[in-house]
């Protein structure tokens, strides 16, 4: 679970994440995967999952759903377009934020997951009070080969998914095509609904990749959701099987009836709504639909760190 706070950005230079850790944390462990420098570290109580020189995930010692990084809470924006959510699929694990999030508040919820790197799975289970169940499971394995394999359908689909690459954090070019969104939709029930983050702003930083995700997400779903965390360099878009155009004013009153009857139980819910815009980011006119063939997402990155200004 990716992060890149407002902080990161100094000058020409562009952090792509918070940097992991200030001077004095704690180093309580160090591992080198396929994929990732891995280590974990404490700070002033909070435990930080670090990938290479970039934060992955946060949470507080005493607390494990507290301290998470805000775009996280996003991911149950989907109760408002599936009132009905019983079942769910998250690709990408880190530190299991999303996964506690969603099995202590949703009872009824069965979240399975998909993890390439059997290193952060069991760094999961050591250090971030991530634990299987009847209702927690995990697969190390591919989260397109996954689905490709699979033949069950999910109420909510998360991706929350990166790799390192040349400029920094990175989407997985095959996480982020038009054929990979199809093949995403094949497997969500009826009033499925997609929730994907993306490092990135809807105007300046990165905009050229948020535009793109947009773009393709539309291509393939008949409505797209903007969620710009206010804390973070991060947007959730929220694609959905439903072709009704929905607006925050006519969205406010299901909001206030799931959490009134406590079908969402998740603190500030209701004012995370009032964040979601409607309208394309201005960069989608100019940005690719993302395919099996061209999916240059490292092109754009690239593009970003050339011109972090965004202008």
């Amino acid at each position: 679970m990716k992060c890149c706070k407002l902080e990161c950005i100094p000058g020409l230079i562009i952090a792509f994440l918070l940097p992991c850790g200030a001077q004095g944390a704690s180093l309580i462990f160090e591992t080198t995967s396929p994929y990732h420098h891995i280590r974990v570290l404490d700070e002033n109580g909070v435990r930080i999952l670090c990938f290479d020189d970039g934060q992955e995930t946060r949470m507080m010692v005493n607390n494990p759903l507290a301290g998470h990084f805000e775009y996280t809470e996003y991911f149950h924006m989907a109760w408002l377009w599936n009132t009905n959510i019983t079942s769910v699929l998250m690709i990408g694990l880190g530190g299991g934020s999303a996964q506690r999030s969603f099995e202590h508040y949703y009872p009824d919820v069965k979240i399975d997951s998909v993890e390439i790197d059997s290193s952060v799975v069991r760094v999961a289970r050591a250090y971030f009070r991530y634990e299987e169940s009847d209702r927690q499971k995990i697969h190390v394995e591919d989260g397109r080969l996954f689905l490709r394999r699979s033949t069950g359908s999910y109420d909510l689909l998360i991706l929350d998914a990166y790799v390192s690459g040349r400029y920094g954090s990175s989407i997985p070019q095959h996480l982020a095509t038009k054929e990979f969104f199809e093949l995403a939709r094949n497997h969500l029930t009826t009033n499925g609904v997609l929730a994907y983050n993306v490092i990135g702003t809807l105007t300046s930083w990165r905009a050229e990749i948020v535009g793109a995700l947009y773009r393709t997400l539309k291509s393939v779903f008949p409505e797209v959701y903007l969620f710009p965390a206010q804390t973070s360099l991060n947007v959730v878009l929220v694609a959905t099987k439903a072709g009704i155009p929905a607006q925050v004013s006519t969205l406010r009153p299901r909001a206030q009836l799931l959490t009134q009857t406590k079908r969402v139980t998740l603190p500030g819910f209701t004012s995370r709504l009032e964040r979601m815009q409607v309208y394309p980011p201005a960069s989608t006119a100019t940005s690719p639909v993302l395919t099996d063939d061209y999916a240059p997402v490292e092109g754009l990155a690239a593009a970003a760190q050339q011109n972090p200004s965004g202008k």
